[in-house]
């Protein structure tokens, strides 16, 4: 068995995601020391990470330095988090109802598409010709992202998916 001082993780890889690896290398090796690099920045995804034991996370537009500050780190038992990736670890524990609330109400693929377009500053319309659906599907899918989100309005959830990266397509 390979006992590596530190496990670099990938949160997207093609068998199996980066926190089910990460629990299974945990289950067999407790003592393994996990830091993930990935360009994923999402609160559920940094949660259930470290949730399954990884020790640090960090976002792959990180310096060399600051790569080779956060192994060292993990080697010694500590955690490195990127310091974006604190602020929503924090936020997460300061205001857990809003996390749990937007984690349960997670979006699907369709409302994910839409809200990456109103972020895009598109309207009702023109998302609806961008996507083949009626305007009305549109107002359906707009009504269902900020009841889930918990946002009053399409600017607050366009500002939201901006912060969170959900912009990028994934």
């Amino acid at each position: 068995i390979l006992k590596p001082d530190v496990i670099l993780m990938d949160m997207s890889m093609p068998h199996k995601d980066g926190v089910q690896a990460t629990l299974e290398i945990k289950q067999e090796s407790p003592d393994a020391r996990i830091l993930v690099l990935t360009s994923f920045a999402e609160d559920q995804k940094i949660l259930e990470a470290l949730k399954a034991g990884a020790l640090g996370y960090l976002l792959k537009d990180a310096s060399p330095e600051e790569l080779l500050k956060a192994i060292q780190e993990v080697y010694r038992g500590q955690s490195s988090l990127h310091p974006a990736v604190a602020q929503k670890v924090i936020r997460a524990i300061q205001h857990p109802d809003a996390h749990e609330a937007r984690e349960e109400n997670a979006l699907t693929d369709r409302e994910l598409e839409i809200l990456r377009l109103i972020a895009e500053g598109l309207p009702n319309q023109q998302i609806a010709t961008r996507l083949s659906i009626s305007e009305r599907t549109v107002r359906t899918h707009v009504s269902n992202i900020l009841r889930k989100l918990k946002f009053p309005n399409r600017t607050q959830a366009a500002l939201y998916a901006v912060k969170e990266g959900i912009t990028r397509k994934q």
